[in-house]
């Protein structure tokens, strides 16, 4: 292992110094820079405290590919996304309402934004009767040579305190066919295709909004007691605009997507716990948000169980129910594992669902009076 830490070391440095040499070499011929980017990942809170993750990058000249689109784009879009060239120390003001934050970026180009409202915002916010609230970030330094300023209007989810539930669900394998179990298959799906080609589990998008409209249904004409929904991945963030792309165009609600910061090195991949990351990115969602209770979506494929079993003891009184999309049903082993954590879970005052299609997990929600029929 050792080794292995000194060959991602190495390949660290190297990717470093290639940099470098590739911005000196820019500068001497004269070549114009890439135009500057600001990513920001749709953040979440409440009317008192909001969180808001982002990026600072050189565009890389991503672009929005059709279905029937050549392996070849697509696989130039995903080189791109991953070849990202992050901006280190940029400084990035953020504008929600009448606050403002001025923060840096990391060495990977990230930043985090965190907004304590004052009471004046927090009637404000309040009263605005929307699940979604604007934010603005602009682009302070630095700023490629005669550039326009670099401005970015999102949005960020405010939870009401009349919200019934909370919603936490995966992405692969979960609402999305991945093949996750299939390696060839899920790099052929992942790599190979782009966000119109892949395709949603069926039913996905009705048992979503429903979930996010609650009991209220359809019937309901307020915004701001929807319940809120975050998706939560081990795919890295330079997937993010796929991903967001993919519910769009699906018609899957809106939602927090939260995923992980990658580093395609040798100790980085052999190394990487998905359930510590999972756990990592779903406790602040509860402790955040301490007066909802969640639903907990996933698939048989991974660790989901696991992970939302030990939530579940980590927080008893806070899960209503655990949903698991069956994509191993001729796995004996998984199988007999599945049944074992349902009869626990079960145990402890918890529903465990696992479900073949999309519509079982819906009828199960409509008999508990979670969801509108």
């Amino acid at each position: 292992m050792q080794g292995i830490r000194l060959i991602s070391a190495a390949m660290g440095h190297l990717d470093d110094f290639n940099g470098a040499v590739k911005q000196k070499i820019s500068d001497l011929l004269g070549f114009e820079e890439d135009p500057m980017c600001v990513m920001s990942y749709r953040g979440y809170g409440t009317p008192e405290c909001l969180h808001l993750k982002g990026r600072v990058l050189q565009d890389q000249g991503i672009k929005l590919r059709e279905e029937d689109a050549s392996v070849w784009k697509n696989i130039r879009n995903m080189y791109r996304r991953f070849e990202s060239d992050e901006v280190a120390g940029a400084r990035v003001r953020a504008y929600f309402g009448a606050a403002q934050q001025e923060v840096v970026t990391d060495e990977e180009g990230y930043f985090n934004v965190e907004f304590k409202l004052s009471d004046q915002l927090d009637d404000a916010v309040q009263t605005g009767g929307q699940l979604w609230q604007p934010i603005t970030l602009e682009l302070l330094e630095p700023l490629p040579q005669h550039s326009e300023p670099v401005k970015v209007d999102s949005e960020i989810m405010v939870v009401s305190e009349r919200a019934q539930f909370g919603v936490i669900s995966d992405i692969d394998d979960t609402i999305m066919h991945t093949a996750a179990t299939d390696l060839l298959k899920m790099i052929r799906i992942a790599y190979l295709g782009n966000e119109r080609t892949r395709r949603p589990f069926a039913g996905v998008a009705k048992f979503y909004h429903a979930l996010q409209q609650g009991q209220a249904g359809k019937e309901s004409t307020e915004d701001d007691n929807k319940n809120p929904i975050f998706y939560v991945s081990s795919s890295a963030w330079n997937m993010y605009d796929l991903f967001e792309k993919f519910m769009d165009f699906n018609h899957i609600p809106c939602g927090s997507i939260l995923l992980r910061d990658i580093e395609l090195s040798p100790a980085n991949l052999l190394s990487f716990d998905h359930e510590s990351h999972k756990i990592e990115q779903i406790a602040p969602i509860l402790d955040d948000l301490s007066h909802l209770p969640f639903i907990l979506i996933g698939d048989s494929g991974q660790k989901d169980p696991w992970i939302y079993q030990q939530l579940l003891n980590d927080y008893p009184d806070r899960i209503l129910a655990i949903y698991i999309r069956n994509v191993t049903p001729k796995d004996a082993k998984r199988q007999h594992d599945l049944a074992a954590i349902a009869e626990q879970v079960k145990a402890a005052g918890c529903e465990f669902v696992v479900f073949p299609e999309t519509q079982v997990a819906m009828e199960h929600a409509i008999a508990q009076g979670w969801i509108s029929d």
